[in-house]
């Protein structure tokens, strides 16, 4: 699959906006709408929600809970596969029959479309900002030419997370006389050495499909920084791939190949395949997301561990699942009070058994010494240096192309650092400048 799909299972909702908002076709996106109710309104409201089978059962769940609390709220469920939920949406969206709750899978031209409410008025009421940690809620807030990222006004609020790290087989560890995981980019090349020295796989990595992309972003935004990495991805103006700790994770991967720290299979295998290699005990580490701790931990059990990437700041790779307000739904302000039942201990307790980060970490009960003990530390840490990011290859719709096409080359010791970055940061220049 590619990188903007793997959080397939991720549902984003959509609900309404007040007959005041601009309607869909308007040049230009809904601006606030001044002061707003909060809570659930007084009087029968019935919503619908649409959303993918893979989130479907988290979502159930949080709507029953949420009816639980406000019997005279009604949420209707529908789903579609996710392919034909993300080429339909809009269509659905414009439609007089446009649904009050719908998942979000990228912004698109969705803001620009007017198709969904400036959620910024409902933040404020409800303190999101308070509640999530800038960097989780930036990724949702859109420029005023309705695709800049990371600034503007809000159109939709998070529930779960994703977050991409580093998995790491402690038996092998272990073995190798490593007691703790490496906290410094320095020592993480270390224990790549004496696993390669030991015939190990130091580096699990399957490339067919760019996840090489994934270190070369940690190693990097590690060093950068997560506020300046964000800029870049969001596609804000000025921002640029060609930074000093973009150019050494490039070296850096291009050196690992080099030296024999990656499968030389790497560029035919993709994610799943190295996914179940690593599993089955095959690699000293491997950097992937939480929505393959479940099938690591049943093969690895104990030996499983995750860290976050080892570097000056304390980041990690995510994104969530966010829902927003249809511009055309008769009770917004039930739905927003929807949206903020989301971050509620109920809700996150739901996203963390359908394998997501809670918005309420307090929510995430994991068994001491397993994998996913390991994943809530990593989360906990990232988010007390507010270092999440988004993944890179979303900065455009084609960016998971090119990455692909790049760490390719990169891989086969077809490209170098400054080839690799210019092609990069050339994708990126032909839809933000």
């Amino acid at each position: 699959m590619k990188l903007r799909t793997m959080l397939a299972g991720t549902v984003f909702v959509v609900l309404s906006a007040t007959s005041c908002a601009p309607g869909p076709g308007s040049d230009a996106p809904a601006a606030s709408t001044g002061p707003v109710e909060t809570g659930v309104p007084e009087g029968e409201a019935s919503l619908t929600l649409v959303s993918t089978p893979e989130s479907g059962a988290a979502v159930k769940a949080i709507i029953k809970a949420f009816e639980a609390k406000h019997p005279n709220v009604h949420i209707a469920y529908q789903d579609t596969n996710y392919d034909d939920y993300n080429k339909s949406l809009n269509l659905s969206l414009a439609s007089d029959q446009a649904p009050d709750i719908a998942l979000l899978n990228s912004v698109g031209t969705t803001v620009k479309d007017n198709l969904v409410r400036d959620l910024s008025p409902y933040a404020k009421a409800y303190g999101w900002d308070k509640t999530y940690a800038s960097t989780q809620l930036n990724q949702w807030r859109v420029g005023a030419d309705g695709s800049t990222l990371g600034e503007g006004n809000l159109y939709a609020a998070p529930a779960g997370f994703s977050l991409v790290g580093v998995y790491y087989n402690k038996a092998k560890a272990a073995e190798l006389g490593i007691s703790a995981p490496p906290t410094t980019l320095a020592e993480f090349e270390a224990a790549l050495a004496m696993a390669k020295k030991a015939g190990e796989t130091p580096l699990q990595l399957g490339n067919a499909q760019g996840h090489a992309s994934f270190p070369i972003q940690l190693a990097g935004q590690s060093a950068d920084g997560a506020e300046a990495a964000a800029k870049w991805t969001f596609g804000q103006k000025g921002a640029t791939f060609d930074t000093a700790g973009n150019r050494a994770a490039v070296t850096k991967v291009g050196e690992w190949a080099k030296k024999g720290y990656l499968p030389k299979s790497a560029n035919g295998t993709n994610l799943q395949s190295a996914t179940d290699k690593f599993a089955k005990g095959d690699g000293l580490f491997f950097v992937d997301g939480n929505w393959d701790a479940a099938k690591i931990d049943a093969k690895l059990g104990k030996d499983a561990g995750f860290f976050a990437f080892p570097g000056e700041h304390a980041t990690a790779i995510g994104t969530s699942v966010a829902y927003a307000v249809s511009s055309r739904s008769e009770h917004p302000d039930a739905a927003a009070a929807f949206l903020d039942f989301l971050h509620s201990a109920e809700a996150s307790a739901e996203q963390f058994k359908a394998g997501f980060m809670p918005a309420d970490i307090a929510a995430a009960k994991p068994e001491s010494g397993t994998v996913m003990a390991d994943i809530v530390a990593a989360w906990s840490k990232v988010n007390a240096d507010n270092g999440l990011v988004g993944f890179n290859n979303n900065a455009t719709a084609t960016m998971n192309d090119k990455l692909t096409a790049a760490t390719q080359e990169l891989l086969a010791g077809k490209t170098d650092t400054s080839g690799f970055v210019k092609a990069v940061q050339d994708e990126w220049a032909g839809t933000h400048g």
